[in-house]
């Protein structure tokens, strides 16, 4: 399988991976914060919706666009004052996985020479749209490891 192939299926199986670590979980563990400064399953779930809407817009800009600019944002902003603690997980799960959906569906009908397009994120500089899924992909697995950290000191706290 090419790195291409291998990265797409990755960031398809995103949304399935996400919803398999929080199945099961109560509102008391899906509020569970690990630790200090630590995000809570239902904080990471909406941080996930927000960021893939970022990111489908980002991928589009840099698809149709010659050298587009992509803004970084505040995560951290982004969840305090969209008040991520009280978001319904629902809602934020099923956005999640409608717009990788939609992200995915569009990314594999590219041709490889598309991979190679490129535009100027505000922090990391250069990126390419194969940048660009890889971070995506890497994100979700990323955060799935995190919720399953959350569930499990959740899971140890009532010990």
């Amino acid at each position: 399988m090419s790195e291409l192939a291998e990265l797409l299926e990755r960031f398809r199986r995103g949304a399935e991976i996400i919803a398999v670590a929080t199945t099961g979980a109560s509102n008391p563990e899906l509020d569970h914060v690990p630790a200090p400064g630590k995000w809570s399953a239902r904080q990471i779930a909406c941080h996930l919706a927000d960021s893939e809407i970022v990111g489908h817009m980002r991928m589009r800009q840099v698809i149709a666009e010659d050298n587009p600019t992509m803004i970084g944002f505040d995560g951290q902003a982004w969840a305090e004052k969209l008040d991520y603690r009280t978001r319904k997980i629902s809602q934020a799960l099923e956005t999640f996985r409608r717009v990788r959906g939609e992200n995915y569906e569009l990314l594999k009908s590219l041709s490889t020479e598309a991979f190679s397009r490129s535009g100027t994120h505000s922090e990391r500089g250069r990126i390419t749209l194969l940048d660009l899924l890889r971070i995506y992909a890497e994100h979700a697995e990323n955060h799935v490891r995190q919720i399953m950290a959350a569930r499990q000191a959740y899971k140890q706290s009532k010990a």
